[in-house]
């Protein structure tokens, strides 16, 4: 932490000491299995926070009034004068909101689950299913619809709020917002790039810093510079002192590269060789390789000499709504007192959109990673890539710090990633099937025509109910 972000913190605990405000925070998908829980914690703790609304949205009532009342129970335990609000409907509570956070989904993991079946039947495979490929594609179309219906009543109630999208896929849906919403104050986030965790995990890995251990002002003399698209991100400069610390790293994943090849999960199976492999032909470091892989055409199985690394893992669906069971299990268990609130507020981990929004809010001065217009940031991207890049961020939105080009090849699957985006917002918004063809065919890892066509049509049908009704006239 700066000098100055770390006087802003003390301005910000002595103002928040006095009683001043806090803000009024919505979060649009309070059942969120990621965020729900962390934006609980921080605005009942935090001192920049805490004198603020925290209003509660969710269509499902019966989460609705679980989070209601995690939320109450959580601001008893802190005895915070945090205000709590709920309702099913965002328009009880968009009015006078500073910050609106998108974090729902329609059913996401289960249509998660459908995406990948169907994919992986035509050869097309994905460990996650929400950001590229089919699975990313549809996702967008099952949630642009009412993503911007979110942003008109945000226009019309509250014109004033930033809208902080943290929908997968965040960079298509980021972009969507900037197209198609253009008055709105708005960027997206992803928490793959948590400052300043981040930053002090690199320097721990090197050696630079000893491991549990932190130093804020080393951390800030650091020069780190990663950029790309979300999920797709590269590190292209890491010194300290004068010193390149990339190798120092490179060698760090090597001898911790096979610490993950059994773990049951398909986005960590196997992340350190696939990170090696990945910095080996493009000479940079994949930075959120849990994702990258499966942006890449190399590791979907159908090359016809055996490789050194398998095929990636498929998303488990049902793995994953026993993790999300779990975490409501446990939200049961403390709201029916046998688990203590104590226990929540000290082990509920700190989120990322929460950070954001209480350094913009306290004037703190940090920096964040922040997914937004390129705007010269990147100088060989357009001015409008939407990237995620390291920024300053107050009121006034976020600032990009200036990074190194990137090197080709990575730039070529940026720009690619980038077009299937743009088409993706495009197709969705219009329910376009041409454009849903032609996005699916720019895809990185769709790679026949008749399979993209199949996949098209199966899950055409297979979605019919959760799609708009535009995509069936």
């Amino acid at each position: 932490m700066s000098s100055k972000a770390a006087s802003g913190t003390k301005a910000a605990a002595k103002t928040a000491a006095k009683g001043a405000k806090g803000p009024k925070v919505v979060i649009v998908g309070a059942g969120s299995m990621f965020f729900g829980r962390q934006a609980t914690k921080a605005m009942v703790t935090s001192p920049v926070l805490r004198g603020g609304t925290l209003a509660l949205v969710d269509t499902h009532e019966p989460t609705l009034k679980k989070m209601v009342k995690l939320a109450e129970m959580a601001r008893d335990e802190a005895k915070a004068p945090t205000t709590i609000v709920g309702s099913t409907n965002r328009k009880d509570v968009l009015a006078g909101a500073d910050f609106v956070v998108l974090t729902f989904a329609n059913d996401g993991i289960s249509w998660r689950g459908v995406d990948t079946a169907i994919s992986a039947k035509y050869g097309v495979r994905m460990c996650s299913s929400d950001t590229i490929g089919p699975g990313g594609i549809f996702r967008s179309l099952r949630e642009a619809h009412e993503i911007l219906a979110v942003a008109r009543d945000v226009e019309k109630m509250a014109p004033d709020a930033w809208v902080i999208n943290y929908i997968n896929p965040t960079a298509v849906n980021g972009i969507l917002l900037m197209r198609h919403a253009p008055k709105l104050r708005s960027f997206a986030l992803c928490d793959g790039l948590h400052e300043p965790h981040l930053r002090r995990r690199l320097l721990q890995q090197t050696g630079a810093l000893a491991p549990g251990k932190s130093d804020p002002e080393l951390e800030r003399k650091a020069v780190i510079h990663i950029s790309g698209v979300n999920h797709v991100t590269w590190l292209t400069r890491f010194e300290l002192g004068g010193k390149d610390l990339i190798p120092a790293y490179l060698r760090y994943i090597t001898e911790h590269a096979g610490d993950e090849d059994s773990n049951p999960h398909s986005k960590a199976r196997f992340n350190g060789r696939y990170r090696l492999d990945l910095a080996e032909i493009y000479g940079v470091v994949p930075m959120c390789i849990s994702h990258t892989k499966e942006y890449v055409p190399f590791y979907q199985g159908y090359q016809t000499k055996p490789y050194k690394l398998p095929p990636i893992d498929l998303f488990d669906a049902p793995k994953r709504q026993k993790e999300r069971d779990a975490i409501f299990q446990v939200i049961d268990e403390r709201l029916a007192g046998k688990l203590p609130m104590a226990d929540f507020l000290e082990k509920t981990p700190a989120d990322h959109a929460t950070d954001v929004i209480e350094s913009m809010w306290g004037k703190l001065g940090k920096s964040f990673y922040i997914n937004q217009p390129n705007r010269g940031a990147v100088p060989n991207l357009a001015a409008d890539a939407f990237l995620e890049l390291r920024s300053a961020i107050d009121m006034d939105g976020p600032c990009p710090e200036p990074c190194d080009p990137l090197p080709r090849g990575v730039l070529a699957l940026t720009q690619q990633v980038l077009d299937t985006h743009e088409l993706t917002v495009e197709a969705a918004v219009n329910c376009d099937r041409k454009l849903l063809r032609r996005a699916m065919l720019t895809d990185p890892i769709v790679n026949a025509v008749g399979d993209a066509d199949a996949i098209i049509a199966e899950m055409l049908e297979a979605q019919r109910k959760v799609l708009p009704a535009g995509w069936f006239e």
